[in-house]
């Protein structure tokens, strides 16, 4: 019976956190997730595969953009989704974003501090707030 509900476990999800020039890199997904509509580069942590391999290669996926991890920002399970989210904080080493997965994403943009509202109006997950606050520009 527990390895029924283990294959049916939902796989993490991987968000990289990347913040370059005092911007953060935001995503606005095609179709939203709950009320979820702009966020970080994420998806599916695959059979094998570390949450920070998984945020490195989603960002390259959707948006082109090469990253390297840095450091996991923490864990939780997603007030709104439900699913376990796990912040990967991650650095710029080449590249532009761009939307490149056009099936999953209608756009993305970088915002400093004061814009940041403007795509996220509800409060992050407190490491990662954390972090931003350290690292975007106001």
């Amino acid at each position: 019976m527990t390895e029924t509900a283990d294959v049916n476990k939902e796989k993490p999800i991987s968000a990289a956190v990347i913040v370059h020039e005092g911007r953060v890199l935001l995503v606005r997904r095609r179709v939203k997730e709950g009320s979820l509509s702009w966020q970080f580069p994420a998806g599916e942590v695959e059979e094998g595969e570390a949450a920070t391999a998984a945020a490195v290669r989603e960002t390259r996926e959707e948006t082109g953009l090469e990253v390297k991890d840095v450091s996991v920002l923490g864990e939780r399970v997603h007030p709104n989704t439900g699913r376990t989210m796990i912040y990967v904080a991650c650095r710029v080493i080449g590249g532009t974003a761009a939307v490149v997965d056009d099936d999953e994403l209608a756009e993305c943009a970088w915002s400093d501090g004061q814009q940041l509202t403007n795509y996220v109006p509800y409060p992050f997950f407190e490491p990662v707030q954390e972090y931003l606050d350290l690292y975007l520009s106001k």
